[in-house]
């Protein structure tokens, strides 16, 4: 049996599938919200996402997140407490 991949690598692998990304960085910013509210003993709960994918380009912002959060899909979302996304477009 192999071992669990971490949020950070599952939503990488979802926005790979998703997109024809130029540039992806996944960074888990949880450590830096131990201690506040939301914030679930063991991390894997706030990232962030640096995207540049050509399909994004063209969208607004909030078009964008829906994207993003649509390629990630609810079962993942639902165990993140935050999601920061910069798209350079």
């Amino acid at each position: 049996m192999g071992r669990k991949m971490d949020r950070a690598a599952e939503i990488r692998a979802t926005l790979e599938r998703s997109f024809d990304a130029q540039f992806l960085e996944v960074v888990d910013e949880s450590a830096q919200h131990n201690g506040h509210a939301g914030a679930p003993d063991g991390g894997q709960s706030h990232f962030r996402v640096r995207i540049r994918a050509p399909e994004l380009s063209a969208m607004s912002r909030i078009n964008r997140h829906r994207a993003i959060h649509g390629a990630i899909g609810s079962d993942l979302m639902g165990k993140i407490h935050a999601l920061a996304i910069e798209v350079d477009a």
